[in-house]
This record gives C-alpha cells, structure tokens and sequence, in this order.
C-alpha cells in the first residue's frame, strides 16, 4: 500500500500587490476568479481531486480561522479540512516544520505531504495530477521535491532551478536553485532550456523534511517540537490546533528554500506546464478575464472607450476609461488605484505610502469579515461613525466593553437578543437600544435569517481597539478586533 498523501495548503501573507483589493484583513487567498471560486477554495478542490489525498491540513494565522472555514465549506463537503493557526506569520520553514509534525503524529514518518500555496492558480490540473505522480514516486526514495514550472518568458520576479541529471521520467535531480535573476541572465536561461521556475510547491516525507531539518536547522526544529507539544491542550473545536504564541513567535522567520531547500542533498525537481501563475500582480490576475478586439479586459461593469490594453477591476458602479493605453483601473468602495501596466509589479509602493500617512486602509475593507458576520462602515467623522452590522443565524459577538465610546443599535432586519448591562432582551425591526460607555453588552442572533442592524456610535476616539472582552466563543484573546 503507498503512503498516505496529505495537502498541506499554506495560506497567508497580505498580497499588497493586489491592493486594494487585497489586505491584510482580506488577503489574497480569498480572492475571487471569473468562476466566483476564491483562490483558498480552488486550491483545496485541487488537492482533493487527488483520488487517495486525506483531508488537508490549512496552515494559515489565527484571525483567517473562521473566514477560512465558511469560505470552504462547500470544498470540504467530502471531507474536513484541518488548520493549525499561527498566532503571527513566520515564513514557510516553521510552517512546513510544524505541518510535518502534525503529520508525522497523525499518519507516521511515511506520510507524504503535498505542500502547496493557497494563491496559486493551475489551469491545468489533470496535467497537474501526473506532476503529482511522478514526484511521489521519488519522494517515496527519500528524495525532497520541488514543482518547476516551464519558463515561458525571461521574468526577472521569479527563483530559478537548473535540472541536474534525470532520477525517473518526468523528474531530475536539482544541480543549484538561482535567485532572481537580472533580465539578461533570465534570457539566458530561457534561452539554454536547461532552467525551470521555482513554483513553492513540494512533496516529500514526513520524516525525511524532520531529518533534514535536523541536519540544517536543528535549532528551529527543536524550538517547532517544543511549540508543537505546548500547543497541544490549544485545540479550536475538533479541526484546528492553535499554536501557543510564546512558542511560535521565537521560531526564526525564514523560507523553507533557504532553510533546507538551498542545502538538503537530496533534491528533485519535476519540471511542468500545467497553466501556472503565482497571481502575484494584477497583470496576472487580469490574464484569467477575456479580452476585446483592442485588448481591453474588465471584471465588472466598464466601458472602455477609444482604449487599448486596459484592466477594469470594478464592484458596484461603471468605470469607463477614454483615449488611454496599458492603463489599469481597480475600483473599490474606499479606495481607487489607477497604474500604469508596466508597473504592476511596484503596487507595494502604494501601499507602503497608504500605511505611512496613517489610517487603516491598507489593512481593512469598508466591509469587514468578522467570525459571527460583518460591519460595513457607512459615515465617519470626528465624534461619530455608523456601521451596518450583519450577524450570522447562531452567532453572537463577544461579551464586551468600550470605554471611550457609547452605542446605538437600530435592528433593520431579523431579531436581535441584547445584553445591555443587567439587563437581557430581544429587539425585533424597528426596535432600538441604546449603551453607554463602560456597559457591558453582547449583540446575538438567535434566528434563522441574518440579523442586521444599523450602529451609531459616538464618542472623541471610535478605534476598533477600544475594546475590552470578558466572553467570545471564538477563542480570541482579549483587546483585539471585535
């Protein structure tokens, strides 16, 4: 019988090349291409659609816990995912240490893991599935092996791999793993067909990625056994482990290329062509939309008039370029980016500048995800700010405090049961409560239809920080986000 195989799907980091549709609090994972899928979703299906793969682990930070599970609910209809959520983000060698422990406690040193990004995009997957078959066949000799992908073009924002000798068909040895390159020498090695791109997917063994962690990394490895054993008492409900935050966050940050990749003996790599993209600008993104007779691709409503090349990202209302080329548009309800194409690769700059003059732009949404729902901030200004508020049948918002702020809440839709002090009760529409600065409160939904309500909140400081919990069934610690 072969060894088990289990995707290990990591999914994190903040995409600030796709913003501002991307956050932090809404990063690229979940976003959304043309067939409505989020790239987390299409991810898990594709590992699934291996026939004999055990149910995912989804190593991924503690604050996409809920918003992970509701966004794959429909994928793991076969099957539970797993997560083990990290307290704050540490780069894929902790990530990968700890999911071959998990697995490794789970299904033995034999098990074969199938590390893949949740962000990534294979349009070809039966291509893929064979990919997958071939590295397994020499994963199961102890080898570590990477996914290449088929240079298409001298890209200078990818890592390269030079094949060395062929192991078996469809796969070879690594010779050397090559940074980003300058133009040239990405030419180069387009040129000599002798070079893949470095995808960040990987297949291996449980025990053997232990190993040579202890041969490369043994202080890493020791420190991600300790967090491991003292986050075992840390489970979120049965599918998730929550990795103890002393533990983790003194395990180095550092990717697992670096850490072992670039080191280990033994390394293959299977060269592909299975439709790959990283997504990782909004050319990319804009690749999977058709375009018109001039070039033009929109996701939304556009016009594009007297205009060659262009990307319209839009939501809710019509964005019409005129007399414009290689020009990009992305449209969202609180913040407008316009580049130039050539420069798809540099949105981090805006975002750098976006977080540098203050706010919170950069990281959250008008609409933001909450595990019991939503808000949605429709006004602020000095001394007040109003919030449509969206809570989930079944869910409820922590038992809580705001010192610097009182409360007002307008039920619109559904019927709300409020603890406002000493008091409990149930508000339908039209009905209203109003709740003091330094009242304890807790806002529930127990209906069967969503509950939204309209919150007025006023006060001199209206920060999502001034909060203090004294219940949450969520697991979240105290003074963070509602």
């Amino acid at each position: 019988m072969s060894a088990t195989l289990v995707p290990v799907i990591l999914s994190g980091g903040a995409g600030t090349r796709l913003w501002p549709v991307s956050r932090e609090a809404l990063p690229k994972p979940f976003m959304r291409l043309p067939d409505g899928r989020s790239l987390l979703r299409r991810t898990v299906e594709r590992a699934a659609a291996i026939v004999d793969s055990a149910p995912a682990w989804i190593v991924t930070n503690r604050e996409y816990y809920f918003l992970s599970r509701d966004e794959l609910a429909p994928a793991t209809a076969r099957g539970a995912a797993q997560f083990l959520l990290e307290p704050v983000g540490r780069n894929t060698a902790p990530a990968i240490a700890l999911a071959s422990l998990a697995v490794a406690a789970q299904h033995g040193d034999d098990a074969l893991l199938l590390v893949l990004p949740a962000d990534h995009v294979i349009a070809d997957e039966a291509a893929f599935r064979t990919a997958v078959e071939a590295a397994r066949h020499v994963a199961a000799q102890g080898w570590l092996v990477t996914f290449g992908m088929q240079v298409e073009r001298p890209a200078t924002g990818y890592g390269y791999i030079k094949l060395g000798a062929p192991l078996a068909p469809g796969t070879h040895a690594v010779e050397r793993f090559v940074e980003k390159p300058t133009e040239e020498r990405a030419q180069e090695y387009m040129a000599s067909g002798q070079y893949c791109w470095n995808s960040g997917m990987f297949l291996f063994r449980a025990g053997d990625m232990l190993a040579a962690f202890e041969a490369h990394k043994p202080e890493l490895l020791r420190a991600a056994r300790a967090c491991w054993e003292s986050s075992q008492d840390k489970r979120v409900g049965p599918d998730a482990i929550e990795l103890q935050r002393g533990s983790f966050a003194v395990l180095e940050s550092i990717s697992i290329d670096y850490a072992i990749f670039e080191h280990a003996k033994r390394v293959a790599v299977v060269p592909g062509s299975f439709g790959w993209s990283d997504v990782g600008a909004w050319n990319e993104l804009a690749a999977h939309y058709a375009a018109d007779e001039r070039g033009n691709r929109a996701a939304g409503d556009a016009l594009f008039v007297d205009s060659d090349g262009c990307y319209v990202h839009g939501q809710d209302r019509l964005v019409a370029t005129l007399g414009v080329k290689d020009v990009y548009v992305i449209d969202t309800p609180d913040a407008v980016l316009v580049l130039d194409k050539a420069r798809a690769r540099d949105v981090k700059q805006v975002v750098d500048a976006v977080r540098a003059r203050g706010g919170d732009k950069h990281a959250y949404h008008v609409t933001v995800a909450r595990p019991w729902g939503s808000y949605t901030v429709l006004q602020e200004a000095p001394g007040f700010k109003i919030k449509r508020v969206e809570v989930k049948p079944g869910r409820a918002l922590s038992l809580q405090m705001h010192y610097r702020r009182s409360e007002h809440w307008i039920v619109v839709n559904g019927t709300a049961k409020v603890t406002n002090g000493e008091q409990e009760f149930l508000l339908r529409t039209n009905e209203s409560t109003y709740i003091p600065s330094g009242t304890k409160h807790r806002l529930e939904n127990p209906g069967t239809v969503p509950l939204v309500l309209i919150e007025v909140q006023s006060g001199q400081y209206l920060g999502e920080d001034d909060i203090v919990r004294f219940e949450d069934r969520y697991g979240r610690v105290p003074a963070n986000q509602t």
